[in-house]
């Protein structure tokens, strides 16, 4: 069967330009098309699409407006199409935390019909559709439902170990939102903690400004040579360079940024990162460092996951039911690399909150 697409935008070049392409792929069709809110509302009800593409901003209600009713009433996998000018860049990442699976630039689509692009478009409508959200009591998808954890002092951690000298973290498909909860438990003080997120480099820095303003600790776009120290939260800035620790010698640890190949599909690398942190360490002082797999699309992560396992390392990997797709965690855990499997909310409590008499 193909996946039933429903394209939502007022513009009607758009709404062409996106069927045109869409169109082009034999396991993809086009259910309908909607030019404002109120006319996919009907459709939605009518056809029960397997995705929906999303312009945020329409008349009358707008993209956001709209989504929050979507994921209220009739959890579906969303896509926005989003300008990437920061008003455009903001409104994605506020998507992204209200439920959307993905986010394209308009940027990136070629305005000519016929045009060849890099099927970033096709592959995320392909991703979204292996999406199921799983509805809670109070018609929630369970991903946008799980609750924020309380910060808590940088006093010793949940297993009665005591606090990792470096963080590595990897996320993608439903991430952004996984990403707010697990670092809303970080304290100010936490360790320096390095990020890779499977997104478009256009709204990394959006992101990056959006956990600045809403979670305890610094978060900022990393840069290359960037000394690591505590409190801080770096994310990897784009589409083209890896995010890698190094060594700064005396000075302890550092994070660069590294041109190469894609690995695993992506640049930046998950894999990448967590491999380079294993590296730079080495059996010595594996045991300081914390590496945490977060929902998302295929197997990054896992492979750079068991290294840092072989050294030592702490591991964590985000539970099926709490995750919106559980590939990476899922494959990180069957090569034995997750040590602690758990629910999104309990994260941070596991790093951070020290345990009673040494018991969890």
């Amino acid at each position: 069967m193909s996946i039933r697409v429903l394209i939502v935008d007022d513009s009607p070049l758009m709404r062409a330009l996106l069927q045109h392409r869409l169109e082009r792929e034999s396991d993809i069709s086009i259910a309908g098309t909607a030019a404002n809110a109120a006319e996919a509302r009907q459709l939605i009800k009518a056809l029960d699409p397997d995705v929906v593409t999303l312009d945020i901003e329409m008349p009358g209600m707008d993209g956001l407006s709209f989504l929050e009713k979507i994921m209220e009433l009739r959890p579906t996998p969303v896509i926005l199409v989003s300008g990437s000018t920061e008003a455009g860049a903001s409104a994605t990442v506020r998507g992204l935390r209200l439920g959307a699976i993905g986010c394209i630039p308009k940027s990136q689509l070629k305005m000519t019909p016929g045009a060849e692009d890099d099927g970033a478009l096709v592959a995320m409508v392909r991703e979204a559709a292996r999406v199921r959200f799983v509805p809670t009591p109070a018609r929630q998808p369970r991903a946008s439902a799980t609750p924020s954890p309380t910060p808590a002092p940088a006093s010793g951690s949940g297993n009665g170990a005591s606090l990792p000298d470096v963080i590595v973290i990897g996320a993608s498909t439903g991430g952004v939102e996984a990403l707010h909860t697990v670092l809303s438990g970080f304290p100010a003080d936490c360790p320096p903690t390095l990020v890779v997120q499977h997104i478009n480099g256009c709204f990394a820095g959006a992101i990056a400004q959006s956990f600045d303003r809403a979670v305890p600790p610094r978060v900022m776009l990393a840069e290359s040579d960037m000394p690591l120290a505590p409190g801080m939260v770096l994310l990897a800035p784009g589409n083209d360079r890896h995010l890698q620790v190094a060594s700064a010698g005396s000075r302890g640890l550092r994070c660069v940024l590294r041109e190469g190949d894609a690995v695993a599909g992506h640049r930046p690398s998950v894999d990448r990162l967590f491999a380079s942190l294993a590296t730079t360490l080495g059996a010595s002082r594996g045991a300081r460092a914390l590496g945490i797999l977060l929902t998302g699309m295929g197997q990054d992560g896992a492979q750079g996951m068991v290294q840092l396992a072989s050294i030592g390392a702490r591991t964590i990997a985000q539970d099926q039911a709490s995750c919106v797709v559980f590939g990476m965690p899922r494959a990180a855990i069957e090569l034995g690399a997750a040590r602690e499997i758990l629910p999104l909310n309990r994260i941070a409590s596991a790093i951070f909150t020290p345990s009673q008499n040494g018991l969890p």
